[in-house]
C-alpha cells in the first residue's frame, strides 16, 4: 500500500501557551488504510487528531491531502467526518433525524436518507430506537448513533476519537469487525485514537504509538507487538516485566552474564543496537515458561525464582514470582502454588532487550 500523496503530516508541532503537546510529527497515510494512533493519556493523540479535522491550527508544519495543503482550511473542507468522544448529538433531534443530519445538509433526497438511517441503525445495533432523543439513550446507544452519523456522509477520511469506549463489551467486540469490514468496503481511510491496545491491533493496518507529544514507533499491528523499538513501546505492547541484566556483545550474539536469578547464557541480537553493559531486559507475561526449579529449557534465558501468589483470571493461572528484589508476573496452564520454587524460562525470540538508560 503506497503511503505517499493522500494524507500527510510535515513537522507537524502544536502547542498550548508554554506547554509543547506534539513536536515534529512526520506522518504519510495512504488512502484505504486504517491507522491507530495508540498512546496514554496525555501523549498528544487526541490534540493531533483535532488538528487532523481542523478545528486547531499547528504552531508548526503542513497537513496535506492529495497534494492539496489544508492546514488553514476549516473543518467542513476537508471531507473528513469526525466522530466525538463525548457524543455531540443534537438533543432535540431523534435517532433516525441525527445520524440523517449530514446527509440533509448535502441535500440528499429524503427516500435515500432513510435507506442510508436505516442502514446505519441496522450495521450498529439501533433498530427500534429512530425515534427516540438523545437523552432516552445510554451513553454506548448514543456513541453508535454518532458513529452512524459520520459513516452516513460516506467521508473519504473518517477520524474516529475513541468511539468504541462506552459501548458494552458485546457490542464492541461485533461493532469493531463491522466497522473494520465496511471500512475496507467503502475504502474510507481512517485514522483512529484509542488507548486500546488490543482494538488498535484488530482494528488497524497500521500502528502509530505516541509518547510525549512524539512518534515513538509505527509499524504493522505484527511488528509493533514483536519488534518494538525501544523499552517504553516493549511495555507499552505489555512487556511489563522488567529486569536488570548484564550482557556482553559477541558479534551477533550477546552473551548473558551469570546472576544470582540466571546462568550465563547467550541470546541472539536479533538486528538490534545492542552494546556490552547493563540491558534493560523485558518480557510479557504470558510469553513465560513455568516450571518447576529443576527444569532445563532451550534457547532463551531461565530464571529461578519464587511464587508469591497466584490468581485465575480465565483460561490461565497467573502467577507473582519473586525474582531476587524484583516481581515479576507469569501464566501457566496450571496453578503453582505460593512458596514453591519455579524456572520461568522466557525464549529468545519473546525476550526483548535494550541498553539501560545509564549506559
Amino acid at each position: 500500500m503506497e503511503r505517499n500523496g493522500f494524507l500527510s503530516l510535515s513537522g507537524v508541532a502544536s502547542r498550548y501557551g508554554s506547554t509543547q503537546v506534539l513536536t515534529d510529527i512526520d506522518l504519510s497515510i495512504a488512502k484505504g488504510e486504517f491507522v491507530a494512533l495508540l498512546g496514554s493519556s496525555g501523549c498528544g493523540k487526541t490534540t493531533l487528531l483535532r488538528l487532523l479535522a481542523g478545528f486547531i491550527s499547528p504552531s508548526a508544519g503542513e497537513v496535506v491531502v492529495r497534494q492539496r495543503d489544508v492546514t488553514r482550511l476549516p473543518p467542513d473542507k476537508r471531507g473528513m467526518a469526525l466522530v466525538f468522544q463525548s457524543y455531540a448529538l443534537w438533543p432535540h433531534m431523534t435517532v433516525a433525524q441525527n445520524i440523517g443530519y449530514g446527509l440533509k445538509l448535502k441535500g440528499v433526497a429524503k427516500s435515500e436518507i432513510a435507506a442510508r438511517v436505516a442502514a446505519m441503525q441496522q450495521m450498529l445495533g439501533l433498530q427500534g430506537l429512530e425515534a427516540r432523543k438523545p437523552a432516552n439513550l445510554s451513553g454506548g446507544q448514543r456513541q453508535r448513533v454518532a458513529l452512524g452519523r459520520a459513516l452516513a456522509v460516506d467521508p473519504e477520511i473518517l477520524l474516529l476519537d475513541e468511539p468504541l469506549s462506552n459501548l458494552d463489551a458485546r457490542i464492541r467486540l461485533s461493532v469493531r469487525h463491522e466497522l473494520r469490514a465496511l471500512q475496507k468496503r467503502l475504502g474510507i481511510t481512517a485514522i483512529h485514537v484509542t488507548h486500546d491496545r488490543e482494538e488498535a491491533m484488530v482494528m488497524a493496518d497500521r500502528i502509530v504509538i505516541l509518547n510525549a507529544g512524539r512518534i515513538a514507533q509505527q509499524g504493522s499491528p505484527e511488528e509493533v507487538y514483536n519488534r518494538p523499538a525501544s523499552a517504553f513501546v516493549a511495555a507499552f505492547m505489555g512487556a511489563e516485566n522488567v529486569l536488570s541484566l548484564e550482557g556482553s556483545r559477541n558479534g551477533d550474539s550477546l552473551i548473558i552474564a551469570a546472576s544470582p536469578l540466571n546462568a550465563e547464557t547467550s541470546v541472539p541480537v536479533l538486528g538490534r543496537e545492542l552494546a556490552s553493559g547493563t540491558l534493560e531486559a523485558r518480557f510479557r507475561p504470558e510469553a513465560a515458561q513455568l516450571a518447576t526449579a529443576d527444569t532445563t529449557a532451550g534457547e532463551g534465558i531461565t530464571f529461578r525464582g519464587e511464587v508469591l501468589a497466584v490468581t485465575y483470571p480465565g483460561g490461565h493461572w497467573r502467577h507473582v514470582i519473586r525474582l531476587g528484589d524484583r516481581e515479576i508476573m507469569a501464566d501457566a496452564p496450571q496453578a503453582f502454588s505460593p512458596g514453591m520454587q519455579v524456572a520461568v524460562h522466557v525464549p529468545a525470540d519473546s525476550l526483548f532487550l535494550f541498553n539501560s538508560p545509564a549506559h
